[in-house]
């Protein structure tokens, strides 16, 4: 089974510390069953969305749904961070979490092959079975 992951990094090419919608860029690329494949590079333009008159507001529903709408059209089913927020309720509706304590996508993706059995499991179940996927050490 192919399955796209979208993975939340800052400028630095690493996971950011921070909520998932909250990233500067998503690298979105394909598991095809033996490993990963088309790394894509998507600009979060996101982030700055739930700025309300200068303040920041974590977990904006209007900001989740964006994200969802973009990250669908993209065919991608797991997600995965450092953190996520609020809209994990949202999230999980669409996606499968999966959350890491590494701050190297390298080592992070070799973690993942050990997973998928799991994750494929949770594709078969109807979205709103979806649950997190702790793959912190």
């Amino acid at each position: 089974m192919n399955i796209k992951f979208a993975f939340a990094l800052n400028n630095d090419n690493e996971f950011a510390k921070k909520h998932f919608g909250d990233s500067d860029k998503f690298i979105i690329s394909e598991w095809n069953g033996k490993g990963f494949a088309e790394f894509v590079t998507e600009k979060n333009i996101f982030k700055d969305s739930d700025n309300d008159v200068g303040e920041h507001h974590h977990g904006d529903k209007n900001k989740g749904e964006q994200i969802v709408r973009f990250l669908k059209s993209k065919n991608v089913k797991v997600l995965m961070s450092k953190q996520f927020g609020r809209n994990i309720k949202i999230i999980n509706q669409h996606f499968i979490p999966v959350i890491t304590s590494s701050d190297d996508l390298d080592h992070a993706m070799q973690k993942l092959p050990m997973h998928i059995s799991s994750i494929e499991e949770q594709l078969n179940q109807t979205p709103e079975n979806f649950k997190l996927v702790d793959l912190r050490e």
